[in-house]
């Protein structure tokens, strides 16, 4: 080879190609479970992220409502006023497709940031509990362990009463979305600490861990930096879980009568609302919102179930 050749080196892959090459995406290729799943997830997240363009009317403004098309059944012209719906219309005549979409959007925000509460609360006292350990340690475990033996849906629905009783009641409503939220996540922290804090010790006791500390590097550097990143597979796995199950847990307190207020019912308080007419037969009005819910949390937990075994190193 001569002085005057030189040799080009490879082109650096891109982070999309890299994702698209790794193991997980592989493996989501390769299960038609979990690419039928996600399938279904993302239509009806976007379905309801888009509810004000893709609905056909805004089942909460009541100057595009009337009483006269209540309990059309679903694709028959109404008797009076000759409308036909998809999905039919409810007790007040709300397009009963265009309620879901907007329940549905309620009820994924309700579960997202749920599940990222928890999340955020459920890490930082794991890894300050793993982390640190003593006194502190076992005063966090206690708390978690008596929080284990109860349900979380009455856990659920004791913080949510107790916190409206500090809200006046000129706020309630306004509010109430927002205490779901906290009373769903405090609910649901204790097992994103726990696997956390199992992590912690484990990390804590290895060879960079320690380096860190001769550096002087400070402790909470090292838990952001260093622990963080290798405890973040179990809690994704969780965290996937988890929204299923806030959702469900959403659905369950509004169905009870404690979530959503009813000017903004999520799937839930749709599902409340039709069971009142089901023997009626107004079957129409329970079963779609009923269906839209099934769907959306089995897709997420059959998510989450492919996730736990794709980041198994065991399983690979």
């Amino acid at each position: 080879m001569s002085k005057d050749d030189t040799t080009i080196p490879p082109r650096p892959r891109s982070w999309a190609y890299r994702a698209w090459d790794s193991d997980v995406a592989y493996s989501f290729r390769t299960s038609p479970v979990a690419m039928l799943a996600g399938l279904v997830a993302v239509i009806i997240i976007a379905m309801a992220a888009l509810a004000p363009w893709l609905a056909p009317f805004n089942p909460y403004d009541p100057s595009q409502l009337n009483l006269m098309d209540g309990f059309t059944p679903p694709m028959e012209p109404n008797a009076f006023t000759g409308n036909t719906y998809w999905l039919g219309t409810d007790n007040q005549g709300r397009d009963v497709f265009s309620t879901i979409l907007y329940g549905a959007r309620i009820s994924l925000f309700v579960g997202f940031s749920a599940v990222l509460f928890a999340m955020v609360l459920g890490i930082t006292l794991g890894l300050i509990a793993g982390y640190r350990g003593g006194w502190v340690d076992s005063l966090l475990m206690r708390v978690a362990d008596v929080q284990l033996s109860f349900p979380s849906i009455l856990i659920a629905l004791l913080i949510f009463g107790v916190a409206r009783g500090f809200i006046p009641p000129a706020y309630r409503e306004t509010m109430a979305i927002w205490v779901l939220i906290v009373a769903i996540g405090l609910s649901d922290w204790v097992q994103y600490a726990r696997v956390v804090r199992g992590a912690t010790m484990v990390e804590k006791g290895k060879e960079y861990v320690q380096a860190a500390r001769v550096i002087g590097a400070h402790p909470i550097k090292i838990l952001v930096r260093h622990i963080l990143p290798n405890v973040m597979g179990p809690v994704l796995v969780i965290a996937t879980i988890g929204l299923a199950l806030a959702i469900i847990a959403e659905a369950t307190l509004s169905f009870l009568g404690v979530g959503v207020p009813p000017t903004q019912p999520s799937l839930g308080t749709l599902i409340r609302i039709g069971q009142q007419y089901l023997f009626s037969g107004e079957w129409w009005i329970l079963l779609f919102p009923s269906i839209t819910l099934l769907a959306l949390a089995l897709a997420v937990n059959l998510l989450g179930d492919w996730l736990r075994d794709a980041l198994n190193p065991r399983l690979r």
